[in-house]
């Protein structure tokens, strides 16, 4: 029955339900979730995420899927940290910042040519960090301050400034911090 239902859904009604799951969701999708899902083709879902940003919807494309676009008001804190390591440490920084119980929002890093190049992570556990770690260590695929020498901003939205200081202070500890 439900399949009968998104096979005779029209673009709109297929848009309108992707914000819907993407608004009730509280980890990304990946598109080819979503094509599953309505039953259509992962391109389908490429092209109908397209057209809602360029409708204005907040959907951002994360290394694990789509989300709608968290604000610093999602977190009572954000502070930013500048840091330089190099890929063996990164797991170590990540994991410092989610075991205090910090969101690891985006990074940024600056390149010569383009400026200020940033992406968005949404990292909050151990598991995001470790699906992070495994998709950054492909023969492709790269983290950003690789780049940069290393040298990266991170945002990081806490509960309180209290926790954003302790993360500060771990990383610190470990010569990770500029």
């Amino acid at each position: 029955m439900y399949i009968c239902y998104t096979a005779h859904m029209d673009t709109n009604e297929r848009r309108r339900e992707i914000i819907i799951q993407l608004t009730n969701s509280n980890t990304p999708i990946s598109a080819s979730t979503l094509a599953e899902h309505f039953s259509v083709s992962r391109q389908i879902i490429v092209g109908d995420v397209a057209l809602l940003r360029a409708e204005g919807h907040d959907i951002v494309s994360t290394p694990r899927g789509y989300i709608i676009k968290a604000t610093d008001t999602d977190y009572p804190y954000v502070g930013m940290i500048a840091c330089r390591h190099d890929s063996r440490q990164m797991k170590d920084e990540l994991y410092t910042i989610v075991d205090f119980g910090g969101t690891v929002i985006d990074v940024t890093i600056e390149h010569s040519i383009y400026g200020e190049i940033s992406g968005l992570l949404n990292l909050s556990s151990r598991y995001e960090v470790d699906m992070f770690i495994k998709d950054v260590s492909g023969e492709n695929d790269k983290p950003l301050s690789t780049i940069s020498g290393g040298i990266h901003l991170h945002r990081i939205g806490c509960k309180s400034e209290e926790i954003f200081n302790l993360i500060k202070e771990k990383l610190k500890e470990q010569g990770i911090l500029l």
